[in-house]
């Protein structure tokens, strides 16, 4: 992107020290504390804090960029650190009473979530009792509280989708996170058993995303909170496929540009399979930025004029950031695939670029068998699938 971007400036300072940790990251199976201290120290953690709390109410083109650049160093920090990030634009939709708990005291605080609705509850009055182990938790160790999801019932027997916000004195982590991808995420379990949830503490996702959240009416100027909330939640994952796929170019060209043939002593670089491939990777990889950027753009434009999407567009900008990690990751394949058996060393940057990239088109909400569905009942005008997320 051109725009200037102070925020994408004050990383770049520490990327090199973050790309320094991003075998120790793997070795910790979490982000290392040096790495949040240091984004913690920018200030990019207060991306979607409301300025009533000291936050800086950032673009969403302006944070996917950071987002990317910070995938290319180190894509589990990214992957935690991007969610812990977007949780804040969540909990901004949560009553005034929330917050208070929430940020009142540190605004520093964030939350990690797991929001695939396993968990169960009981109804009570004032609240629900929750109980459940909710895996897929990344960034949990450093995280204050948690977002949960959940499947609440109208007095129509409805099903509504829902989020309870629990504070970390109120859960176990379950240190169960042995992956060949992201290894450093640090995507724990959270156990909760039989905690009390008060009423304002719970919002229907529904309600979060068409603009009847209770905490609509807080920030009335704010050109980032009249909005659905998926697609700051989800932005992340296109961000750090796009930024792997950006470095392993980077990471190919100068492996390529000395490499050389192990039996004969030919010069890599002049064979023509070589050039071809990293031509139509990076060509692949700059029509995702370019791809993406337009739809990020669009998310900040309805943002400003407080306008939330119809359900095309909703689906469009869904799909299109599937569709774009589709391509990074076929262009970091096409790449790996002859990158040679050096390559598949432990302690190399190549390896750990191609578990990553594919890793960021393995969530629930990048899988583009399912979001190819979601998009083409769109357009050939047939009723969404409720069984596709």
């Amino acid at each position: 992107m051109t725009m200037h971007n102070p925020m994408l400036e004050k990383l770049k300072e520490i990327l090199p020290a973050i790309r320094a940790n991003a075998s120790k990251a793997e070795e910790l199976r979490q982000v290392p504390q040096e790495n949040i201290d240091m984004l913690h120290g920018i200030g990019l953690n207060r991306a979607f804090l409301p300025k009533a709390y000291g936050g800086l109410e950032m673009s969403l083109p302006e944070f996917t960029d950071c987002i990317a650049a910070l995938a290319g160093a180190c894509c589990s920090t990214a992957w935690a650190y991007s969610l812990l990030c977007t949780h804040n634009h969540q909990m901004a939709m949560f009553s005034k009473e929330a917050q208070e708990e929430f940020w009142g005291e540190n605004p520093d605080t964030v939350a990690s979530s797991s929001i695939a609705p396993f968990g169960k509850h009981e109804e009570v009055e004032g609240g629900i009792i929750f109980t459940g182990d909710m895996k897929w938790s990344s960034g949990v160790d450093h995280a204050q509280w948690i977002i949960v999801g959940f499947n609440r019932f109208n007095d129509a027997g409805e099903k509504i989708y829902s989020f309870a916000v629990i504070p970390k004195k109120e859960f176990t982590i379950i240190d169960d996170w042995y992956s060949a991808g992201m290894q450093g995420s640090g995507t724990k379990t959270a156990r909760i058993e039989g905690v009390f949830v008060p009423e304002h503490r719970i919002q229907a996702a529904g309600d979060m995303m068409e603009g009847r959240h209770v905490g609509r009416s807080l920030y009335p100027d704010s050109k980032i909170y009249h909005t659905p909330y998926r697609p700051y939640f989800a932005c992340g994952f296109a961000a750090m496929s796009l930024g792997v796929a950006e470095r392993m170019i980077d990471v190919y060209k100068e492996m390529t540009k000395n490499r050389v043939r192990a039996y004969t002593g030919a010069q890599v670089k002049e064979s023509i399979p070589p050039i071809l491939r990293i031509a139509e990777s990076y060509q692949q990889v700059c029509a995702a930025r370019a791809y993406l950027e337009k739809t990020w753009n669009e998310h900040k434009e309805y943002g400003e004029r407080h306008e939330y999407p119809d359900r095309y567009t909703l689906a469009h900008w869904r799909t299109n950031q599937a569709y774009a990690i589709k391509m990074c990751v076929e262009a970091v394949n096409r790449l790996w695939a002859v990158m040679g058996a050096s390559n598949w060393l432990a302690d190399r940057e190549g390896q750990r670029l191609w578990r990553e990239s594919n890793m960021t088109a393995a969530h629930a909400y990048t899988d583009y068998d399912v979001c190819a569905q979601i998009i083409g009942r769109e357009i050939l005008g047939l009723e969404p699938d409720p069984s596709l997320l």
